[in-house]
């Protein structure tokens, strides 16, 4: 799902796949099943198109990824399993809240786990969690320090290293030195070679007192440090991966469990099953439980309506959770119509889709690089005509600030005041002749050619032509298309674009998580494969950006990433669009956990499939 660097790339699936889903026309808040006590035994399965890319948790960077990672691999933190999770309800807050997993308790400078000045996390590990090795060995914390050393292996490195470099000392140091030696083509990149080059190498920020104590210190305090601990990259590393290349055809056939499941059978391109792990032991597991006996997941159904209609036909129980489009969209009205209790849209939070202005382009007198051109478009854009080719406020809501509702910083607040999102045309009109097109501009619009996309900028296109803003498509596949947008060195050159109209983006966890929002769109780093497309360059923002990532609380960091989006916005770099809607359906046989809803976890972006149970 995404490509290195790893964060930047993901626009280009999960904003093609989020656009699938906006095709929809409505959406329901009812559920699959009813409360109840669960009930242990039988299999549940799980239809998909190509299922997980990887079964490394130092590569998984995809939904697909974590929704089984959820059942097999646990990390020092992770997340509970709430009912009811709307973006910002008390469900939502404890679901997007890292509790402790194999950790005793997640650290405080009150129970002594934080100290020096919020640079130093201290973390103890349960007794009794278990690998599901032969005989059954506890995890330490030298697994956790082998998955660390694991994220810069030459093969499959881990999704997001720029979260860890610039938070644990040491770290960078580390990954330069392995790049380095196996940059030399003497080192090939066997399993021995890695293998050694880990064993003899140490990363001076992570230290183990003993097997059962970690110590992290950080360059700086980071009061999200706990989230990026939460991830599954973060996950324990049994010492039997040593013996594989990472990720390798070999290591898929002999992964290591530690949670309720375990792999017993992975077919590539067809099917994976998992079973019970008899190490696991739910004393030690607060977060996950052990219901059906079995888990399969079916690779191949590439038809969203083939899935549906298998899960209808009790074929199939749940979605793999491929993307936010699970819910054939055509079908979407129907579901809702008929208030099927199975249908349910999960309320995201999100930048799914957002315009962007490349403001290096010369075109049009460099229209691009004025404030008031920019400004024009933030009041001329139809929103509302957006949402409504998306399926409508059923399934997308409306945003106006560069940080969706749900994450650290946001404050509903518009600085272009637009006819509820109507679009203002007049004032459209009055900014664009004070920045000296009386007559109107014509600027190139880039955009996905599939027709979702090319539905969206035809909108766009409509909305803006009123006020004198003339969009000139240049239709591109989404595979050269996210590239051309992110080719900055050469962007300042005339006739490439001036406007992206297909672009999107998800954060990487919620709660506190300025760093995987503002960053990525704005601060310096004009290079390829970057999301920050118009190639903002802006003192301000990097010292807002710096003082939020080494705030030592959520509400410090919230300031500065509020004020960080609000001169994002006045500055208008970005139009926000939309935060649209994960759907989800599910056969009449899933229950939850006590729960009256299907369960989706936000920080999987699917559902979490260690909560669920099954009726006969």
């Amino acid at each position: 799902m995404r490509h290195l660097p790893m964060r930047y790339a993901v626009v280009a699936v999960a904003a093609a796949a989020a656009m699938g889903l906006a095709a929809c026309g409505g959406s329901s808040s009812s559920s699959s099943a009813s409360p109840g006590t669960p009930v242990k035994g039988g299999t549940l399965k799980i239809v998909a198109a190509s299922g997980p890319d990887h079964l490394d948790t130092v590569a998984g960077y995809y939904t697909a990824d974590y929704l089984v990672e959820r059942a097999y691999a646990r990390q020092l933190l992770s997340y509970p399993y709430a009912v009811d999770k709307k973006v910002g309800d008390a469900g939502w807050d404890k679901a997007i809240t890292p509790a402790a997993d194999i950790a005793t308790e997640v650290p405080t400078t009150a129970n002594g786990g934080i100290t020096d000045g919020g640079t130093t996390y201290t973390f103890h590990i349960k007794q009794g969690v278990m690998w599901n090795t032969s005989p059954a060995r506890q995890v330490t914390s030298q697994d956790f320090v082998r998955e660390f050393k694991a994220f810069y292996n030459p093969v499959q490195p881990v999704g997001a290293p720029f979260y860890y470099n610039a938070m644990i000392k040491g770290l960078e140091a580390y990954d330069n030195a392995e790049t380095a030696f196996f940059a030399k083509k003497s080192n090939a990149p066997t399993a021995a070679n890695i293998t050694n080059f880990q064993n003899t190498h140490s990363i001076s920020g992570i230290s183990t007192p003993n097997s059962s104590t970690i110590v992290f210190h950080l360059i700086q305090p980071a009061a999200d440090f706990i989230y990026t601990l939460a991830m599954p990259f973060s996950s324990a590393r049994p010492v039997e991966y040593d013996s594989y290349v990472p990720d390798s055809a070999q290591m898929r056939q002999h992964t290591i469990s530690d949670g309720p499941y375990q792999i017993t059978q992975y077919v590539p391109g067809k099917s994976l099953t998992m079973s019970r792990d008899p190490a696991w032991k739910q004393s030690t597991d607060q977060l996950r439980h052990q219901y059906p006996n079995q888990i399969t997941e079916t690779f191949g159904v590439t038809s969203l309506q083939t899935q549906l209609a298998d899960l209808k036909a009790g074929t199939y129980d749940l979605f793999a959770g491929e993307g936010a489009a699970s819910v054939d969209p055509a079908s979407v009205p129907q579901l809702v119509a008929s208030h099927d209790p199975r249908f349910y849209a999960w309320p995201g939070s999100n930048t799914v889709p957002y315009t962007v202005f490349n403001l290096r382009s010369p075109d049009a007198n460099g229209a691009m690089g004025k404030l008031a051109v920019r400004q024009a478009i933030e009041y001329g854009l139809n929103k509302v005509a957006v949402q409504k080719a998306l399926g409508g406020p059923t399934t997308s809501q409306i945003i106006n600030t560069v940080i969706p509702p749900g994450n650290v910083g946001y404050v509903n607040s518009n600085l272009y005041p637009d006819n509820n999102g109507n679009g203002n045309t007049a004032k459209c009109k009055q900014m664009l002749a004070s920045a000296g097109y009386p007559n109107g501009v014509k600027l190139t619009a880039l955009y996905v050619n599939d027709s979702l996309d090319t539905h969206v900028f035809e909108t766009e296109q409509a909305s803006l032509k009123p006020c004198g803003v003339n969009l000139v498509g240049k239709g591109e596949p989404g595979s050269s298309y996210f590239t051309d947008l992110g080719n900055s060195p050469v962007n300042n050159q005339s006739g490439k674009w001036d406007v992206g109209t297909s672009t999107g983006w998800f954060p990487d966890w919620y709660g506190n998580n300025g760093r995987t929002i503002i960053p990525p769109f704005f601060e310096t780093n004009c290079v390829v494969n970057t999301i920050n497309y118009g190639c903002v360059n802006n003192a301000q923002m990097n010292s807002l950006i710096k003082q939020a990532e080494s705030a030592t609380s959520q509400s410090a960091a919230g300031s500065f990433w509020h004020q960080a989006d609000q001169l994002a916005m006045k500055n208008a770099w970005i139009v926000p669009l939309i935060s649209q809607q994960q759907t989800n359906y599910s056969s009449t046989r899933v229950h939850n956990a006590g729960s009256t809803a299907i369960v989706v976890a936000p920080n999987i972006g699917g559902s979490d499939i260690t909560n669920v149970w099954i009726s006969s």
